[in-house]
Formats: structure tokens, C-alpha cells, sequence
């Protein structure tokens, strides 16, 4: 408590206009070490076989050149983004190397191969934006800057240049409510632990999983001070956040004459306080904001804003609405002339039955059309533009959003992001289009889905599927594989179809234990066919011996492998809840063990890859702690996220579940043993099973699981691909006689 006690008062006794030097807009024109540096970051042992060159954009679009120069190849760009990408599509198109995060393949040798010529590529996109608030948690609550680092140069290489940059925003707040009066103790209950930082940005809640120890403020402060020198340095222009109205609750008493909103968000958390933007504190506020923020973290004059994220206005009322729009934006600009709003638009789908086109128009036609940016969220399968005339003419992004919840089933539309950037910036009707980009609650899965957006970037046309895919398999395996390529033929006509609402379908397996079919946080519908799947699976079994040693190879080995047991999991689910209704307890035992052992099953393939290791999860989050009680806190962050997400009677559990080694022997099989254990008893007793009864069990044993502290290993053991042909053995013939059963939706 000293550490945490001394640190807080290092924090309140800085000055509100922080001296820390940073530049106030990203490098102009091509930044050659940290090119260089890129290059050598992901191959060390032949960076010097590459050259770095500059050259001018065209008509104000980044480009790039790739050409060789006696045993050189030379990269050319306008901008350290240019010359990644253009380092990357040498990679991938040359080389046909792949790096990705779920494995990757640098097998290369010297003489390095040539392109044929010169190959000369101009992006029709000039924003490539990337990130989305819940990435910040879902997938990178515990980043440190290695990791990080790694994560910019994959920016880079797939061409983004507009990323957005939260982190590190706490100690603005901070600072800025401390000029104004407020001390360390008003500020107790506002900031969220540090697994929830995205809704709070968001001004969704208030102070869950805190209180937030200074330490991570000021590690954090540092940290994002490297990430924008790096992200600059490359020449991206990050966004930054500006301030929204959301303020502590000791607002309430500090300045009782102030004008506030309440909102609660999802009914399960206690109110926030919104400032409104009539009160002439909200403009103060907001320029205080910016100010120091330029003054820690400097500026590329990007800023992102969400008035209403998840939340309905108060009132409906075009004139409010616009006011709003306009005192956001004063905010802004009273601190930066220059200030570009950047909003997403996931609101008007989120809320659709609020936001009518009034209401649509008055928010955005309040801001001058120069000055804003529409992020149209999840254009592959909810396109916005389409429903508000290309939002009525503000310059807008169009988005692949793909996960929701930072979940790793396997799914995608493929055709849609092959084909749809190109075309609708065609489109007569798509009014200001002037990007792409990725919006993913999470990610570190479904790496095919990523790689094939980013293709768009360099792109003037729809890419061309079947030759796309074959090429992937190539780069991503390190040879061509006929098995292989016929795999991905199947995946793209199943997983990669189509998504459902909330993304891909869950496993039963990570449901609360129950006979239905889906749960609130866990959908089971399938939208493809079963044979497909499993066709794609026997043929990369088929591959494995040549194959079998390339790291994206065991990857996807093991995850269609999780894949076909997480869906088969439904069909021994729906066996025992047969049983239980005709009161057949040898069948019911029969088929409740099956379901056990297959999560033990599971457990064991996904223990193989680091990529599905609950301890990597985990031991991350402790790491950050100065202390046992921060480590303690981090890792309940942790637990939560990932299981409740809130209290015991939280509404959105299991919406961020993880089929994870660990996860599933140490939280989901503990639950279906105790639920089959209970049936059983019943059954054996002649005695109804209540339902609601053991859900109130549960949701204690599951609350006493996110406090505890057993430890999980962060080290993958076995072999994946010896694994994965165990579990095809003995589960092969079951799934393609079984699954049939269970119903698929399309």
C-alpha cells in the first residue's frame, strides 16, 4: 500500500501541462530506420539484403515500388507505412512467406528470389484505419510494449495508417479533474480496472474492477508514449480520444449546479454522469482534455468521440441532437482548430430504433463534413452507408468488424470482404468513401479473415477468391499442397460463408450447464453445413506429413480440429437432455461422459499451441502488478472478462468466452460435472431436476472461480499435429455420422 500510496501522491502533485516532448504530427515523408528497423524486427538474418528508397506519393495516394538490384531487393515508398506494405507484399508474393499472429513462415535463403521486374502498387484508399474500443480489452488488456511493437510492424506491413490510440488516456483524465479540484479519493469509484477500460472510455460504467492502482497510470503513460513515437515514426497519424461528457460522480457535490444525465448501461451497472454539452463546463472540460493530451501524447488532429455509444439520448429532439453534435465538436476545436471527428457509427445500428433519419441527420450535418469521419462499424454484414445515403454525405470508412467478443470459433465472410471494398467504392451511391479498415472487438483468430481485408489496400479491384486462397495456403504452409488447398475450398464454403449476429457460433460446452440448445451469451446455430467442415478436416489430416512442421499449418490443424469438437459438443448436449425427457439414465450416463471427455479432449489438443492457453491470458495480466494485491487484481480482471464479465448475476456472461486450455478443464468441465452429477441424483431419485435452483448454486461457485488464484501454465505441451490426428481418430466417423442431427441455419 506504500508503493500504491506514494505513487498516488507523485501523480496529484504533477503539473496539469505535462513538459514530456512529442511531435505534433506524424513524420513527413519516408522515416528510413525506422523502416530499417521494421525490417530487421521480422527478419534479422537478411534485413541487409534489403534497401530502403523514398519516392513522392501520387496525386496524394501513398504508393510503393518493389525491384531488385543485383543481390538487393529495393523497397520504395513515399512513407515508412509504403515501404512496409511494400516489404510485406514481397513477403507474401515473392518469397510466399506469411507472418500472422497465429504462426507465421520466414523460411527464406539466400540468393533472396527476385521479382520479375518491377512491381509498382498505389493505394485508392487514403484512411486505413484500424481497432475498435473493445480490442483494448478483449484482446489487448495486457500488452506490454514487446508486444506491442510487434503489433505496429503488422500494422505497417498490411498498410494501416490511422490506428486508433487509447491507451494511456486515464492519467489525462486524471490530471485534468485534479486541476479542477478533485483529489485521488473523488476519483476512487470513476476509473474501471483495467480489463474494462473500454467501457468506461466509452462512459458506459464507473469504477468496475478497480479501484485502478496509479502504478498502471504512469506504466501506462510511458507505454503509450512509445507507441505513438513508433506509429509516427512509421508515418501513421493515431487518433486519440476526445472528451465525451462522461465525469466522475463526485461531480455531483464539486459542482452541484452542473447539468447531468444519468445512464445506465445494460441495466446491470450503477449510472454514469454525462455532462451536458449546454453546460458551459462541458467545452471547458473538453479543451482541458485536449490540451494536456497534446501536451503528454501530441496530436495528428484525429480524434475519436461517441456521444450515445450503447446508450439512448434523452430526448429525440433534432435541435438537442444537433446542439450536442456541435458542442462536442466545440470541444474539439477550442483546443485544436485543426480537430477531425472520428465517430463510429455503430449507433445507428446498436439503436436503430431511435435513430431515425432526423435524428441521423441532425447529429451529423451539425458538424461541417470537413471536420468528421464516419466509421461505418460492420460494413461485411451490416452496411450502414446504405440506410443513410452514404450518411448524408460526411466522408465515411468501410469496416471489417468480424468478432464480437474477442471469441475464437471460426467464421467470416469471405466473399464479402473479397469483393466489397472495391465495389462499393465504385458505387454511384456510396457518396464520400475514403477507406477501409478493421473495427474487431478481438483478435489473434481467424488470421485468413485479416490478411484478406488488408489485401483491399493496395487493391483497385474485387480480389479474386480461388487464386487469393491458393496463394494463402502456399505462404502460409510454405509449399503448395493439393490436400490443402482443397482444405480451404471447404472452409471458404462453411465457416467462412457467413456469420450470425453476434459473429460465429459458440460451443455449448462454454454455456452455463443447461438442456437448451443456445444460452443468452452462447449461440449454437450453425450457418453451414456440417460435411464441409468435416471434408476440410479429413484433407488437412491428409496434408499433415508434408505439411506438419510448418507453424500456420499446426494452427489450423488444431483449430478445425477445436472447431469440429466445439460443434460436436451440441449433438452429446442434445443426447443427454433426450435421456433426461424419456427418463433413460443409461443413456444419460452414456452420453454425459462423452460430453466430459470431450472437454478433456479439448483440453489436451488446445494445451499443444500457445494461441489457446488460459495461463498466456493470465500470467500477462499478473505480470503488471508492483505488488500481490495488484497482481491480484489484474488477474480477477482477467478472470472476469473472460467468464461473468460482471457480478454473479450478470447479464453479458459468457459473451466473451474462450474455448482455452485451462478455461475448459479448470471453469467448463467443473460446471457440467456438477450439472450432470446433479441430474443424475434426480434421475435416480425420480425427482424433478431444478433448473433454477442450480443456477443459483452456480453462479456462486462460478463468482468464487473469478476470485481464486490457481495457476495455469503460459507453455504449450504435446505435439499439435499427433494431437489433432488422435482426436480426428477417434472422432471423425461420430461427427460426420452425428452432426447431420444437428440442424444447421442458413
Amino acid at each position: 500500500m506504500r508503493v500504491i500510496r506514494a505513487i498516488s501522491i507523485l501523480l496529484f502533485c504533477l503539473p496539469l501541462f505535462s513538459k514530456a516532448t512529442s511531435i505534433d504530427s506524424a513524420q513527413a515523408g519516408l522515416n528510413k530506420v525506422a523502416a530499417k528497423g521494421l525490417i530487421k524486427r521480422m527478419l534479422p538474418e537478411f534485413y541487409n539484403h534489403f534497401e530502403v528508397e523514398e519516392i513522392p506519393a501520387e496525386a496524394g495516394k501513398d504508393i510503393f515500388e518493389i525491384s531488385a538490384q543485383g543481390d538487393k531487393i529495393v523497397l520504395k515508398g513515399n512513407n515508412g507505412v509504403s515501404v512496409a506494405s511494400a516489404f510485406n507484399y514481397y513477403l507474401k508474393h515473392i518469397a510466399h512467406c506469411q507472418i500472422s499472429w497465429n504462426g507465421s513462415n520466414k523460411k527464406l535463403s539466400l540468393p533472396l528470389p527476385k521479382p520479375a521486374g518491377s512491381i509498382r502498387k498505389v493505394s485508392p484508399h487514403n484512411f486505413r484505419y484500424y481497432l475498435n474500443y473493445c480490442t483494448f480489452n478483449y484482446s489487448i488488456s495486457w500488452w506490454d510494449w514487446k508486444r506491442w511493437q510487434w503489433e505496429i510492424d503488422w500494422m505497417a506491413m498490411n498498410g494501416i495508417n490511422t490506428p486508433l490510440a487509447l491507451t494511456g488516456q486515464n492519467i489525462i483524465h486524471a490530471r485534468v479533474y485534479k486541476s479542477l479540484g478533485f483529489t485521488a479519493k473523488d476519483l476512487e469509484g470513476f476509473f474501471s480496472g483495467p480489463a474494462y477500460f473500454s467501457w468506461f472510455w466509452m462512459g458506459n460504467l464507473d469504477g468496475w474492477g478497480g479501484p485502478l492502482p496509479q502504478s498502471w497510470m504512469l506504466s501506462h503513460e510511458q507505454l503509450q508514449k512509445q507507441i505513438l513515437t513508433r506509429e509516427r515514426e512509421l508515418g501513421m497519424k493515431p487518433i486519440l480520444p476526445a472528451f465525451t461528457g462522461h465525469v466522475p460522480p463526485a461531480f455531483r457535490t464539486r459542482f452541484p449546479n452542473a447539468k447531468l444525465n444519468k445512464t445506465s448501461w445494460n441495466g446491470k451497472f450503477p449510472d454514469v454522469y454525462l455532462l451536458n454539452p449546454d453546460d458551459p463546463m462541458f467545452t471547458k472540460i473538453g479543451s482541458l482534455f485536449i490540451n494536456e493530451q497534446k501536451k503528454v501524447y501530441g496530436t495528428d488532429h484525429l480524434y475519436s468521440a461517441d456521444t450515445f455509444n450503447e446508450n439512448k439520448p434523452p430526448s429525440n429532439d433534432s435541435v438537442f441532437l444537433a446542439n450536442i453534435s456541435k458542442k462536442v465538436y466545440a470541444s474539439m476545436a477550442s483546443a485544436d482548430p485543426k480537430a477531425v471527428w472520428i465517430m463510429q457509427g455503430w449507433l445507428f445500428h446498436f439503436s436503430a430504433s431511435f435513430w431515425k433519419e432526423p435524428q441521423m441527420k441532425a447529429l451529423l450535418n451539425a458538424v461541417p463534413n470537413d471536420k468528421m469521419i464516419i466509421l461505418d462499424l460492420w460494413s461485411e454484414r451490416h452496411p450502414l452507408w446504405k440506410k443513410t445515403d452514404a450518411y448524408y454525405g460526411k466522408p465515411w470508412i468501410w469496416n471489417m468488424l468480424s468478432n464480437f467478443g474477442g471469441n475464437i470459433s471460426m467464421q467470416g465472410i469471405m466473399k464479402t470482404v473479397a469483393e466489397g471494398p472495391a465495389r462499393v467504392r465504385s458505387d454511384a451511391q456510396s457518396g464520400k468513401m475514403v477507406g477501409i479498415g478493421l473495427t474487431p472487438e478481438g483478435i489473434e483468430q481467424n488470421p485468413v479473415m485479416y490478411e484478406l481485408m488488408m489485401e483491399n489496400v493496395w487493391e483497385e479491384q474485387p480480389i479474386q477468391l480461388d487464386s487469393w486462397l491458393k496463394g494463402y495456403a502456399q505462404r502460409r504452409y510454405g509449399k503448395p499442397n493439393p490436400q490443402a488447398e482443397q482444405a480451404w475450398d471447404y472452409l471458404r464454403k462453411s465457416v467462412y460463408s457467413d456469420t450470425l449476429t453476434n459473429g460465429g457460433p459458440e460451443s455449448i460446452v462454454c454455456a452455463r450447464p443447461t438442456f437448451a440448445r443456445s444460452t443468452r451469451g452462447v449461440t449454437t446455430r450453425f450457418p453451414y453445413d456440417h460435411q464441409d467442415l468435416a471434408q476440410a478436416w479429413k484433407l488437412l489430416i491428409q496434408a499433415a506429413p508434408e505439411l506438419g512442421t510448418a507453424e500456420g499449418f499446426q494452427y489450423d490443424l488444431v483449430d478445425v480440429s477445436r472447431q469440429v469438437l466445439a460443434n460436436y459438443a451440441s449433438y452429446l448436449q442434445q443426447e443427454t437432455a433426450k435421456a433426461y425427457q424419456d427418463n433413460n439414465l443409461i443413456a444419460f450416463k452414456k452420453y454425459s461422459a462423452e460430453f466430459i471427455q470431450l472437454i478433456d479432449d479439448m483440453d489436451a489438443l488446445l494445451k499443444t499451441r500457445k494461441d489457446f492457453l488460459l495461463g498466456q491470458w493470465l500470467n500477462t495480466a499478473k505480470a503488471w502488478g508492483t505488488n500481490q494485491e495488484e497482481k491480484n487484481l489484474y488477474e480477477r480482471n482477467a478472470r472476469n472478462l473472460i467468464t461473468l464479465w460482471g457480478d454473479e448475476n450478470s447479464t453479458l456472461r459468457e459473451y466473451a468466452c474462450k474455448q482455452w486450455s485451462g478455461l475448459l478443464s479448470g471453469f467448463y468441465k467443473p460446471r457440467w460435472e456438477s450439472f450432470f452429477k446433479t441430474v443424475e441424483d434426480c434421475m435416480t431419485k425420480k425427482v424433478k431436476f431444478d433448473e433454477k435452483l442450480f443456477d443459483e448454486t452456480m453462479k456462486k461457485w462460478e463468482w468464487k472461480w473469478v476470485n481464486q488464484h490457481e495457476s495455469y501454465s503460459d507453455r504449450p505441451t504435446g505435439d499439435p499435429v499427433s494431437q489433432s490426428q488422435q482426436v480426428y481418430k477417434k472422432y471423425y466417423s461420430q461427427f460426420e455420422r452425428n452432426m447431420p442431427n444437428i440442424k444447421s441455419v442458413k
